[in-house]
């Protein structure tokens, strides 16, 4: 099965941390949104899209890229870093991608590092996250995506 994972991960490296542990169960490769070229992704049969949540979603590249990509036969998961590490942010783009036809098969989020705002005047939310737990929990969600054992919407 190959693999594309998508990913944006701006301040504090969060995301990419998680795209590594993912990439390196399902022999991933990990991409930035500006990289790809959507007739490519055909070739794959997991493409994961993920990022920090920025304003309640996900970032601006990764909608914007979620756009244009057309119906695939892939199957796609999302993920996400952010200061409550909860999934219900990824509404935005899981809806952009089933608007076209396009099958999300699981959803991971964890928390993250996070210095916005007004969080920076008290160190930040969640220093250290993720951590070895946070990278073992999003190894097993890869593990389940390779196995084909994942509800959809499972996180």
């Amino acid at each position: 099965m190959k693999t594309a994972i998508i990913c944006v991960s701006k301040h504090h490296g969060n995301t990419k941390k998680i795209a590594k542990a993912m990439a390196k169960i399902l022999k991933a490769d990990i991409f930035e949104p500006k990289d790809v070229k959507t007739k490519k992704l055909e070739e794959y049969d997991f493409i994961g899209l993920g990022s920090g949540i920025y304003a309640f979603k996900h970032d601006k590249e990764i909608l914007e890229l979620a756009c244009k990509i057309p119906k695939l036969k892939s199957s796609f998961f999302i993920f996400s870093t952010s200061g409550s590490g909860n999934a219900k942010y990824h509404k935005t783009l899981k809806k952009t991608l089933e608007s076209k036809g396009n099958k999300v098969i699981g959803e991971f989020a964890c928390p993250g590092y996070d210095t916005f705002a007004i969080f920076k005047l008290f160190g930040g939310l969640n220093k250290g996250r993720p951590n070895k737990d946070d990278l073992a929990k999003a190894e097993d969600f890869a593990k389940k995506i390779l196995n084909k054992k994942i509800s959809p919407g499972e996180i």
